[in-house]
């Protein structure tokens, strides 16, 4: 027996000039049999390194070849057409305007394809001296601030026009004049209140129909499940269409349409993913309505943060007036978002403590919602937020209906009342729309 044999490795057999195998323990074929074993994992290793490089080839030869192709257009100067626009092409987005005694604070950013040159300020159609930082001209997506000394009157409205170094006017107003809140303890906690009012308490409210939810016939309660599933809907194409209003202010470059369409699917696919997470390690019917509830609990309160957003906007902006009617407004839908939190749990007995902090997710986002909207005026931020709402109500919406209100459809054969509670559902906000604005 050789070594090679002896020390240990698999004996390969290799047939001979014969076909026949040579056998085990020759001295050719053990000399095989170490080369087999001693080379075979370099030439494995080479082999692979040779395929990670012709994929990392593959990828990036056509990206590659696409800087060449660019180069060569702008080289060329557009394959020879040398376009430009008939006109400049110029736009600004206005942020947070403050108001002081005697002075008038504006907030922009430069959305152009290029920058701009800020030459003249009008109020009113009358011209005013201003000054601006850091400079008047405005790189692109750069900001600037201006700053007016004007002795506005409370409770007055003014219009505003930026006018640009190629005569392009940017306008924006003030619909009711007055201070700018600042950031104080005593402005946190009137937000805080106003948070309260619009989100936790109208919740809890609703919440207090779960003992006259367990007397109701199964009917009754598929007609109310349907009733929520038609409030959530409502409320998402509410906040798809404000979301949508607000993204269309933006410039083309923050591309409005495209946040609310990363908000609405992203939050539906997270809530999705929570939601089936929570009802696979929760295998109790008891355990998987409750989760259920907690579902709509947090797509209620992503909700709300867009409802407490709009709100402390409101207030931002001196529109106290606006923000009064907003608060009750809100105060009267969102009794129904209790009655939507505790439905899926209408056939439990949950203590006070989980019903106290249901009422906290789907209420407390409000406050947060109206800190932010009151001090950090942002259109941008303003569009996300009322996306993840609606992604939010929406995917809720879905939830209950697949989990509760179309499967004991089928099985009690009720979908004229599935048809009845949706569309009463919505009706309702309708009308109380209507009623509120």
């Amino acid at each position: 027996m050789t070594p090679a044999t002896a020390a240990g490795p698999r004996t390969v057999h290799t047939p001979d000039a014969s076909g026949q195998p040579a056998a085990s323990g020759q001295s050719d074929t053990s000399d095989r049999s170490d080369t087999t074993t001693t080379t075979g994992a370099p030439a494995r290793t080479g082999r692979i390194g040779r395929t990670r490089s012709a994929k990392l080839l593959l990828f990036f030869a056509p990206l590659l070849l696409l800087g060449v192709v660019i180069a060569l257009f702008v080289y060329t100067s557009g394959a020879g057409l040398n376009v430009t626009p008939a006109a400049p092409i110029e736009s600004v987005q206005f942020g947070r305007t403050e108001l002081t005694p005697g002075i008038i604070r504006i907030h922009l950013r430069n959305t152009s394809p290029q920058a701009i040159r800020v030459a003249q300020v009008n109020i009113n159609d009358a011209i005013w001296p201003f000054a601006i930082t850091p400079s008047r001209d405005v790189a692109r997506l750069g900001g600037a601030t201006l700053t007016l000394n004007y002795a506005w009157v409370h409770g007055e409205a003014y219009d505003i026009a930026v006018l640009s170094s190629n005569s392009v006017a940017f306008t924006t107003a003030i619909e009711v004049a007055a201070i700018t809140a600042t950031t104080t303890g005593s402005t946190l906690w009137s937000f805080t209140l106003i948070g309260l009012y619009v989100g936790v308490i109208p919740i809890l409210l609703g919440m207090f129909w779960l003992p006259l939810l367990r007397e109701l016939g199964p009917r009754t309660m598929t007609f109310l499940m349907a009733a929520t599933v038609g409030l959530l809907i409502y409320l998402g194409l509410d906040a798809t269409v404000e979301a949508l209003e607000i993204g269309g202010l933006l410039g083309g470059a923050f591309q409005g349409t495209g946040i609310v369409g990363i908000g609405i699917v992203g939050t539906w696919l997270l809530l999705d993913a929570i939601g089936r997470h929570q009802q696979s390690v929760t295998r109790s019917e008891s355990g998987q309505r409750m989760s259920l509830a907690v579902v709509v609990a947090v797509g209620i309160g992503l909700h709300n943060l867009g409802e407490g957003l709009a709100i402390g906007a409101a207030y931002s902006v001196g529109a106290a007036a606006l923000g009064t009617f907003l608060v009750v407004g809100f105060i009267i839908q969102n009794i129904t978002e209790g009655l939507g939190i505790v439905v899926p749990i209408a056939k439990d007995r949950p203590s006070l403590r989980s019903l106290a902090l249901l009422g906290l997710i789907g209420g407390a986002p409000a406050i947060i919602g109206a800190w932010i909207g009151g001090l950090v005026s942002s259109q941008a931020l303003a569009v996300l937020f009322l996306s993840i709402g609606a992604g939010a109500v929406f995917q809720v919406a879905w939830s209950i209906g697949r989990n509760m209100l179309w499967k004991e459809t089928g099985e009690r054969s009720a979908p004229l009342v599935t048809f009845a509670g949706v569309l009463a559902g919505m009706l309702t906000l309708y009308v109380t729309g209507i009623v509120i604005k």
